[in-house]
């Protein structure tokens, strides 16, 4: 850990310097050690990739490990950010938008995701289903404008998502008047409408994805993980699981194979001078490995 700790550093730097970063959380068992017995930590990713939005500047994700879910947590991982924080409702990430330099943009996979299960439970709910397909056309609009430049992703959901968003705003809240106040579609209109704000924030933002997918994907290599390990040895092995998550994501997001870079990065970071300790990041990497140690595309 303590060779990599300038490289870590230098990532965590990369991404948070960025203008939107996504951030999600995924619970991890942590031993107590003396105790047999485990407990609950969390693993935070906060991802910058603006690819979709034509952006070539390079993707990374870092990861920080926190022994429980504190809001205070992700409030000390972002006290240098300052830009779009993209993300689910979660109340902790509350504090940062509090601070004015920290805007909130919404999840609409959250939104769907929460239709789908009543859906799928209810046996084809009518309201659920009408809902799916709502969003399902604004993410037909997000296919057509993948990878194009902000002003042209902004214009074109101005123009096309725009009265969507509008009509779907207004038929929620009218749905939301024929269902029992306490029902799943309740709750789940609810989610939508009551921050609104910041699930239309991309309509007028060509640089914010309409998710927080980016986000998720990141995690997946954790949840990936938990089916080779059962638990991290304590909240020490917890922070060195965030630091090579963190270099293995950003590896892969760059379309490196993660062993062929991290054993270039071990055979060379001992004896490497910390002012160039950027020359190790991923991207800085890439031209020195052979097309085999790539990651196929």
């Amino acid at each position: 850990m303590r060779l990599v700790t300038p490289l870590l550093a230098a990532l965590g730097k990369y991404v948070l310097s960025g203008a939107k970063l996504h951030a999600d959380d995924t619970p991890v068992p942590v031993l107590q050690p003396g105790r047999g017995t485990t407990k609950t930590g969390r693993l935070w990713t906060y991802v910058r990739d603006d690819r979709p939005a034509g952006d070539d500047r390079p993707p990374a994700v870092w990861f920080q490990y926190s022994p429980d879910r504190k809001g205070e947590r992700p409030v000390a991982h972002l006290k240098t950010f300052r830009g779009t924080l993209q993300a689910d409702a979660y109340a902790g990430f509350g504090r940062i938008y509090e601070r004015g330099d920290v805007v909130e943009a919404g999840c609409w996979a959250h939104v769907r995701r929460k239709f789908y299960d009543i859906n799928a439970h209810d046996k084809g709910s009518p309201i659920a289903a009408e809902a799916l397909d709502r969003i399902g056309a604004l993410y037909g609009i997000e296919k057509d404008i993948r990878g194009r430049p902000p002003d042209e992703r902004r214009a074109i959901r101005q123009a096309r998502a725009g009265p969507l968003l509008q009509s779907l705003h207004d038929w929620l809240l009218a749905t939301l008047g024929t269902v029992s106040k306490k029902s799943e579609l309740a709750v789940a209109i609810r989610y939508a409408t009551t921050r609104w704000a910041a699930m239309t924030r991309y309509r007028d933002d060509g640089f914010i994805e309409i998710d927080n997918n980016a986000a998720e994907r990141a995690l997946r290599t954790v949840a990936i993980g938990r089916k080779n390990w059962l638990f991290a040895g304590s909240d020490a092995g917890g922070e060195r699981a965030a630091a090579f998550y963190s270099l293995i994501g950003s590896a892969k997001l760059n379309g490196l194979d993660p062993e062929a870079y991290l054993r270039f990065v071990f055979e060379r970071i001992a004896e490497h001078p910390i002012n160039g300790i950027d020359e190790l990041l991923p991207w800085s990497v890439a031209n020195s490995l052979t097309p085999a140690q790539r990651l196929a595309a």
